[in-house]
């Protein structure tokens, strides 16, 4: 979508941990190696008996979510293009954005093929850049190299980074710091 990253956070040069997720995974590499998709709403996944393993954001915003079955992500979205996962591909890109992450710290704990958690704690000299700066550097990267966008959590923590990484999708970069009980005292338990 375009939109700038900047990100303002009284504590944004002292947090360390971030929690990088890729949006829409499959979907992104879908339609980044498919150009005439772009504004198409895309469900990679198994045939009319088989589940969605990933929908891009406009067949999300008419319902379908990955795990359902695509019976009912057809009935909720009969426009969208179905496409037959390529796991190949989309491991060639995790081995991309992998490297891309190794290079900033090598406290790189893979989560899924699309995300991991990153300790970037003790980095800022080698990188003369706090995290945070190292962090925007890096989406910028993956959108120039790999054509698709990351959604990044900054925090103290792992579980608050990914909860970060959630609230600004998608190419979103948020940051969680202090304020964060009361953030989630005012969310339900769900968003644990």
């Amino acid at each position: 979508c375009g939109r700038s990253r900047l990100v303002a956070h009284p504590e944004l040069d002292r947090l360390a941990v971030a929690h990088v997720d890729c949006d829409a995974f499959y979907c992104s590499v879908e339609k980044r190696d498919r150009p005439e998709l772009a504004d198409r709403p895309v469900i990679v996944g198994g045939g009319s008996r088989g589940v969605v393993s990933s929908a891009c954001y406009i067949a999300r915003m008419r319902g379908v979510r990955s795990a359902m079955p695509m019976f009912t992500a057809l009935a909720a979205c009969p426009d969208a293009v179905v496409i037959r996962p390529d796991f190949a591909s989309y491991a060639r890109v995790a081995r991309s954005l992998r490297a891309m992450m190794e290079a900033l710290t090598p406290l790189v704990q893979p989560l899924s093929i699309d995300e991991a958690v990153l300790d970037l704690s003790g980095t800022e000299a080698l990188h003369r850049a706090p995290p945070a700066v190292m962090l925007a550097r890096l989406a910028a990267r993956v959108e120039a190299e790999e054509r698709i966008t990351v959604s990044i959590g900054l925090s103290s923590n792992r579980l608050l980074a990914k909860l970060a990484a959630g609230i600004d999708k998608p190419r979103g970069f948020a940051v969680l710091g202090s304020e964060a009980p009361h953030w989630l005292a005012a969310r339900g338990v769900r968003t644990l």
